[in-house]
């Protein structure tokens, strides 16, 4: 009890940050299926999300994550195109300060990459020649067919390349401030160390799959500041603060790159609309999307994501004060087991029918 009321008193002293993605890119090398992987724990004061593909005359047809609302698919916020180039981003707090006039473009510019861009160096010419101020704050994690990944701590005027190929690890985990950017601002530097924590058994076994991220990070309560999972424990209550899904959390992505030799349609995204913890993946290729997962024609939300925003309200019982704190144990746990179960036979089926894509593909 002593320790949970010292974690009281540290999360009522925190601001809090609605947009606090936790995000990370893998080489293949590390994989169970020596296909590379994306990964985006999404968080936005926006709940429910939806995922559509869009295509403009004579660029890239692609699939898009969106804001539940955005008719126009203005802004995506993790997608991947038919030429095989997948990107996200998590908005950093420790660049440079965010024009007052033009601001919170990092979705139009991620659309205009997945319409326009075949690989890493297409997209850095579009960094270099969009009109300035660019309107953006982020560490955008980019990754092509070819296997070549990075991240782009990127400002209005400039950016700064993290190439994937130098990191002798292997892999990338970027959370909301960036490596370039002034020491010691910004925010996630516990949910960065969360994310290294839980990924290092398969790191150092070289098993990472797309499952470790939807249903291993995406779902732990491990808080590396004091060293367990604060979801075990007697309490009723706990606080949300710095888990990797927050309140905020509206989406886990984990995009699936093709392997050596299989063609960039073999694409896989596994998304889990909504709170992850109480969410199941689906799969999403680049020429189906679940009915469930896309929009409808008169709200512009998904079904899916509405009833997991449902589920999560649940959790996140008391709709008064600051009630959105308090997580209630008994019902995270239950519905994470559960969604878990669901997402563990998601991913068991689907594994012949992506064979039998290839196959189709090929």
């Amino acid at each position: 009890m002593k320790r949970f009321f010292v974690f009281l008193a540290v999360s009522f002293a925190a601001w809090i940050v609605t947009d606090a993605c936790t995000s990370a890119i893998v080489s293949g090398s590390l994989t169970k299926s020596g296909r590379p992987i994306v990964w985006k724990n999404r968080d936005t004061g926006v709940e429910d999300n939806f995922i559509a593909q869009d295509q403009e005359p004579g660029c890239y047809k692609f699939v898009g994550l969106y804001n539940a609302g955005d008719s126009l698919l203005r802004d995506a916020w993790a997608g991947f195109n038919e030429a095989g180039l997948v990107i996200m981003n998590t908005a950093s707090y420790n660049l440079a300060p965010d024009t007052a006039s033009f601001v919170d473009q990092e979705g139009f510019v991620m659309r205009r990459a997945l319409s326009t861009c075949r690989n890493l160096a297409e997209f850095e010419h579009l960094l270099d020649t969009i009109a300035k101020p660019a309107g953006i704050q982020a560490n955008f994690g980019v990754m092509d067919a070819s296997g070549n990944g990075a991240y782009y701590e990127a400002d209005d005027y400039k950016y700064k390349k993290y190439p994937l190929a130098e990191e002798s690890g292997g892999y990338i985990v970027r959370t909301n401030y960036s490596y370039s950017g002034v020491p010691d601002a910004g925010y996630g530097y516990i949910r960065e160390q969360n994310a290294f924590h839980l990924l290092a058994p398969y790191v150092s076994k070289k098993t990472v799959t797309p499952e470790v991220f939807t249903d291993g990070l995406s779902r732990s309560f491990f808080h590396s500041l004091f060293g367990r999972d604060m979801s075990v424990t007697d309490d009723t209550w706990i606080v949300d603060q710095d888990f990797i899904p927050r309140y905020t959390s509206t989406a886990s992505v984990a995009i699936e790159l093709p392997g050596k030799d299989e063609p960039a349609g073999a694409m896989v995204m596994w998304v889990s609309l909504g709170y992850p913890p109480c969410s199941y993946v689906k799969a999403v290729t680049i020429d189906n999307i679940p009915e469930e997962l896309q929009p409808d024609s008169t709200t512009w939300h998904s079904k899916f994501c509405d009833e997991v925003v449902a589920r999560k309200h649940e959790v996140f019982q008391i709709h008064r004060g600051s009630g959105s704190h308090y997580i209630h144990v008994p019902t995270l746990n239950k519905y994470n087991s559960d969604m878990r179960e669901k997402s563990t036979k998601c991913y068991s089926q689907y594994e012949l029918i992506h064979e039998m894509l290839l196959k189709r593909i090929k």
